[in-house]
């Protein structure tokens, strides 16, 4: 469930985040309203994730992918222009993300690092 929570997340913060570009800093009241709202949304639906899912895997698939969409919808909505560098810094993200999925936390021996964890928060 944390998964589809996070994806809800991401969904909502493309949907601000287009909104926030339309709303041409704040001055038009539709756009605005409905960036409010899908952020609000977007920190809910993360915040539930949360409680299933490790806050720096979250994040990271969070910002990760929401940042590429976000690069898309910029290019296919509001026809900016990417160069090889954004196309680079991109796959960088990815990489990332799935690096942090593959061999990041949950992904090895759980109790040295749960023990690791709490030695560092006492």
């Amino acid at each position: 469930m944390g998964y589809l929570f996070l994806l809800f997340s991401i969904v909502f913060e493309l949907i601000g985040t287009s909104m926030l570009k339309a709303s041409q800093g704040f001055t038009r009241v539709f756009p605005t309203i409905i960036t409010v709202i899908s952020l609000v949304c977007s920190f809910y639906f993360l915040s539930l994730t949360l409680k299933t899912i490790p806050l720096n895997t979250a994040y990271a698939i969070w910002s990760g992918l929401g940042g590429v969409a976000t690069v898309v919808i910029s290019v296919l909505i509001w026809k900016e222009k990417l160069n090889l560098w954004s196309v680079v810094g991109i796959l960088l993200i990815l990489i990332g993300v799935v690096v942090l999925n593959v061999l990041g936390p949950g992904h090895g021996n759980e109790s040295a690092a749960s023990s690791d964890t709490h030695q560092h928060m006492v």
